[in-house]
Order: structure tokens, then sequence, then C-alpha cells
């Protein structure tokens, strides 16, 4: 690609993808409204809010790819989810269908799905149950990016994100757990496979706990090499195993399934 736009590149995966990702463009297009620090050679640096249309479109213009990081990545204030994921995204796709931008990496969550039980093996068919306003506006995303692939021909890798670290943090993400290198590589084959159509995706390792299917993708040749399971006797060592009816033991979404609606943003007095 000529120009690849990475949005929420501050965070903890727009830094990844950031520090792993140049040799797929010849120009990396970093967007966030936190502090990027310097820009290095190959690279552009915006601050754009999501809910800012005219900026949106500004950040888009010019570019051949997006992976869309950006937005809120916790459950907070409607306020907050609406104006980062929903009014975001759709300022993101309008201003991809105006510019000619045909592939995007959505981000979406394992929350979108966060309310089906552990016992259960989920593919790309089954039905949303999202478990918070976040996980809504993950459906939300998903939904409008299947409709501008159908409509605008925009091709878009849902991608339910487990939990991506350089290592899984407690029981639950030895079943959620994708690692750094994972990850690196589905973002890899998004942008190179010659068809991608607008699939949902799983975002896990080849884990051995883990509660979800992707062979509906085996088309785009996509093979996760790392599980979780060396990570086993590390965390059975430093924490207890869960109670079976505790929701992180029950839920696929854990927490999230047990917290109320916020009705006010994160930290406000």
């Amino acid at each position: 690609m000529n120009r690849l736009l990475i949005t929420g590149a501050a965070g903890g995966l727009g830094k990844l993808a950031r520090a792993r990702l140049g040799h797929l463009a010849d120009t990396l297009r970093l967007a966030d409204m936190a502090d990027l620090g310097d820009a290095e050679p190959n690279e552009e640096l915006l601050i754009c809010d999501l809910a800012d249309k005219s900026a949106v479109d500004a950040m888009v213009e010019g570019c051949d790819g997006i992976v869309h990081f950006g937005g809120r990545s916790l459950e907070d204030s409607w306020e907050i989810i609406r104006d980062s994921n929903i009014e975001g995204v759709f300022n993101l796709y309008e201003a991809a269908r105006r510019h000619g931008v045909s592939r995007i990496f959505y981000a979406s969550s394992n929350h979108a799905i966060g309310y089906h039980q552990q016992t259960q093996q989920l593919d790309a068919e089954a039905v949303t149950r999202p478990d918070s306003l976040y996980g809504v506006s993950k459906v939300f995303g998903e939904a409008l990016a299947t409709m501008y692939y159908d409509k605008f021909g925009i091709e878009t890798a849902n991608v339910r994100i487990g939990s991506c670290f350089p290592e899984p943090r407690d029981h639950r993400m030895l079943s959620t757990w994708i690692s750094e290198d994972d990850m690196v590589s589905l973002i890899e084959c998004v942008f190179r496979v010659p068809r991608l159509g607008c699939p949902v995706i799983y975002g896990v390792s080849d884990n051995a706990a883990s509660w979800w299917d992707n062979t509906s993708i085996g088309y785009l040749g996509w093979k996760p090499q790392d599980n979780s399971e060396k990570f086993r006797s590390k965390i059975d060592a430093v924490m207890e195993t869960p109670a079976v009816d505790d929701p992180v033991s029950v839920y696929q979404g854990g927490i999230f399934t047990v917290a109320g609606i916020a009705e006010k943003p994160t930290g406000a007095a």
C-alpha cells in the first residue's frame, strides 16, 4: 500500500501495529487524541477526534487501507461510547466510502458475544449477545461494516479480539488470549489476501482452551501459531481458579456481564 491508516495509535494495540506494520505501506498515518510522540521518517501523525466528521474525513483522505483500533476500548458512559464507537465508526466508514478505501481491519471485541456461556463453542454464525454498552457498540460496528460491504463493496475483517497481551493474565485469558505475533500475522493476512469479503474473525491464538471456531475463514490462510496452555502452570501458581459460579467462569465476557450502566464518564466527579 501507499498509505495505511492506524487509528488509536497511542493505545496498546495501536503501538503494536505502529512498531511492526511499517512494511505494509510506504507511509503509516497514525491517528489518536493522545500524544503520539515524534514521527519516524515513514510516519504521519494526526490528532483526531472520531466524533468530528470533518476531522475524520481529512484523516482518511489519501489512505489505501485502515486498521481501526480507535475509540473507547472499555465500558463507559453512553455518551462516551456513543461519540467514540458509534458516531466515530460511522464517520470512519463514510470517509472510507468518499475516498475509495477498499479494505478495513475493524477491531471488534469478544464483548459482542459476552453473554454466551463458556460451555458453548461459537463460530461466525453465533448470535450476538453483547455484555455491555461497549459490546453493543461493537455489534453496531460489525453491522455497519456488513452494510458498507453489501452496498459499496468495502471489505472489512470484523475481528472479535479476545485479549492481546504478551502473556495471558488470568484463567479466563487462557481461552481468549491472542499473542502479539498472531495479532500481527492476522493484520498482515487481512491486507495480503486477494479476496477478503466481510468475515467475522475471532482474534484468538491456537489455544487448547479456546471457545471460538474460525473454520469459516479458512480461505484466508491465517494460522495462529501460539497456544496459551504454556502459561497455565504460571497462572495457577499465582492465583486461585475462580469458583464455577463466578461470572468469570460462566460467561465468555467475564466481569463485563455484571457491571452496571455507567451514568458518568469514567473518572468524572
